[in-house]
């Protein structure tokens, strides 16, 4: 497994946070005409700022790692070709998200985040999310713990939730939204059993709550790397508990079999059970 350094981690922080303020927040609220499109459907969009911040970032990360492949979200809907066995190459592999969350950007809700994972022999090494609204970062490099990052410099450890008991006790979230029926009503419906539900169509936020110790749960059914494989890991680092629905491990080649993380096993077990109760 290869490893980046401190000062790496720091420039890679660093180059989301700049490109937050030069090409994401001058655009939010304040998106034209023309600079919102659908891709496969009304939910799913792309803004310029999606793709000029994309742009940005892949130009940065190949100038400083040059021999680096990066795959970013919106370069694998020009040429969905680019994710055949990625995660099998021998080199340095950075997975990117520009914008988590651009309903809620487009929309003009502070919702969203930009996500940054490495990827080294298939598997995820580094994990970063930026909040540009907040200018802070939760990250983690695998095993050395996790950590939320201010913009002042200060750190501090993320530890996910003390275990709850029961499902009826937990607080999380549950996107049912591309599940197929009758799987996605029956999960939509036990969701309700649970103590409270989030629902902030941002995968960025949802896993810095779990992360951070807000919430006890995170289910995704549609799996594309550049959501998932940052927040699992920095999940993992702080101590949690992720696997794909069938119990198995995810990992960064995985494009199906959904994700369910929560605070321990236990904890994943019976929110399992509770979720798909029929």
């Amino acid at each position: 497994m290869s490893t980046l350094t401190a000062t790496d981690m720091d420039w890679l922080a660093a180059l989301l946070l700049d490109v937050g303020a030069a090409e994401i927040m001058p655009r939010f609220r304040n998106l034209g005409d023309g600079d919102v499109q659908q891709k496969t459907s009304a939910a799913d969009l792309v803004t310029e700022a999606d793709v000029n911040a994309e742009r940005k970032i892949t130009a940065a990360l190949l100038e400083r790692f040059p021999s680096a492949l990066v795959i970013g979200e919106e370069a694998v809907a020009d040429d969905p070709t680019l994710l055949d066995g990625w995660s099998k190459t021998d080199r340095l592999a950075f997975v990117v998200d520009p914008i988590d969350g651009t309903f809620n950007f487009a929309s003009g809700v502070a919702s969203f985040g930009v996500m940054l994972a490495v990827v080294s022999r298939g598997e995820t090494i580094v994990g970063i999310i930026h909040d540009p609204v907040g200018k802070d970062w939760i990250m983690a490099q695998k095993g050395a713990g996790a950590i939320y990052r201010r913009m002042n410099g200060r750190e501090s450890a993320l530890k996910v939730a003390e275990a709850a008991g029961a499902a009826d006790k937990m607080i999380g979230s549950a996107s049912w939204q591309y599940m197929p029926e009758p799987e996605r009503t029956r999960v939509a419906r036990n969701q309700a059993h649970c103590l409270g539900s989030v629902a902030y169509r941002c995968a960025a936020q949802e896993y810095r709550l779990l992360a951070g110790g807000h919430i006890h749960f995170a289910m995704y059914h549609k799996l594309m790397p550049w959501d998932h494989l940052a927040g699992t890991l920095i999940t993992e680092e702080a101590g949690g508990h992720v696997r794909r629905f069938d119990g198995s491990v995810y990992r960064p080649e995985h494009l199906d079999g959904g994700v369910l993380s929560a605070t321990d096993p236990d904890s994943w077990n019976m929110v399992r059970e509770a979720l798909w109760r029929a």
